[in-house]
């Protein structure tokens, strides 16, 4: 069944859960729709079905999610025996195993899928079932990394910053394009440069050379390993680039296109990060640079600002504002605090 044959209530549901996507926020079907056996079954198939999704969410949160599902049946049928078999045995299956705790759960990798409903339906790309296009990352939502607890997971910036690329006026940034990625994290943004919006080139970076060795994972994950339009490599802040690897590098595949998101969050690191921006220019003096950032303190998103001022930088707001989280239909993020685009070049 092709996805244009199915309602779009499923496939909402189906890209949420496969998004890792909070079990309170689920956007359910109808009652009248889940008591049909048949949606019961899609569910199941699409959802649960190890033989045929092998890179599902973690049993943890499967089992969350199809105890809410159970109960919204029943409410809905008002029998037990309205549930469908392979619903039924499932969770059985998830509740008599051993699950991981709510602490374990947090340290170990899981799948996650994101899918990339372009503005216009022209992307390339589609997943193996031939439906919709997805990038699927193994993140890991507490990363100890050195002295750092952080979260190898894919934040809000960097989704919005891609849902800005999936449409015309942002794909156009990338298409045909060498890019270069600052702070890559979990590669998501490289992966749908690559996968799914046909950039030339990607140069994917990051300080951290444990995120360096799970985004070249996920590199590979996705398919991309073989195709020589990936490169992961480890680049500090600050460094002087000329005669390293970077200069090699944009010689190889002169840059069009720095991107990055949330970068600035660091005060401390902002100086070190707009000196990087700097030598780039300074190698490609008509390079574009693309920076994605949550507002979470107005005060360090001004710092950025006024350390792009000192370099004589042009800096622009793209207008772009994110859909409330009811209103998202594919890439799913929280929006309570601003996320602001900014586009600099050199003035």
């Amino acid at each position: 069944m092709l996805n244009r044959d199915v309602d779009p209530q499923l496939l909402l549901l189906r890209r949420q859960y496969m998004q890792f996507f909070e079990p309170d926020f689920l956007a359910w079907p109808s009652p009248n729709f889940l008591k049909n056996i048949d949606v019961q079954k899609w569910l199941y198939r699409h959802m649960f079905d190890t033989s045929r999704n092998p890179r599902l969410p973690p049993e943890k949160y499967q089992m969350r999610v199809l105890k809410k599902l159970i109960a919204k049946i029943k409410k809905a049928t008002e029998h037990p025996e309205g549930v469908s078999s392979e619903l039924a045995e499932h969770l059985a299956f998830l509740t008599s195993g051993e699950v991981s705790s709510e602490f374990r759960a947090t340290q170990e990798k899981a799948y996650v899928t994101f899918t990339c409903i372009p503005e216009k339906q022209n992307l390339v790309g589609a997943d193996d079932d031939g439906l919709e296009p997805t990038i699927t990352l193994l993140e890991q939502r507490h990363l100890v990394s050195g002295s750092r607890i952080t979260g190898f997971r894919t934040w809000e910036a960097s989704i919005h910053l891609g849902s800005y690329l999936l449409t015309d006026a942002g794909s156009r940034l990338v298409r045909g394009k060498n890019v270069l990625e600052l702070g890559a994290g979990t590669g998501f943004l490289t992966i749908l440069s690559t996968k799914h919006l046909s950039a030339k080139h990607v140069t994917a970076t990051d300080g951290d050379e444990g995120v360096i060795r799970a985004l070249k994972e996920n590199v590979t994950l996705n398919n991309l390993d073989g195709q020589h339009k990936v490169r992961t490599e480890s680049l500090m802040w600050g460094t002087d680039l000329k005669e390293t690897w970077v200069a090699d590098d944009c010689t190889a595949h002169p840059y069009d296109v720095v991107i990055g998101a949330d970068i600035t969050y660091d005060k401390v690191a902002i100086t070190s990060l707009v000196s990087t921006l700097q030598s780039l220019l300074d190698m490609r003096p008509t390079l574009k640079i693309i920076i994605a950032g949550v507002v979470r303190n107005a005060e360090t998103f001004q710092v950025f600002r006024d350390e792009c001022a000192s370099h004589h930088f042009a800096v622009q707001d793209i207008q772009f504002e994110p859909k409330p989280m009811r209103q998202q239909e594919s890439l799913f993020y929280a929006t309570a605090m601003p996320i602001r685009i900014s586009s600099i070049t050199r003035s």
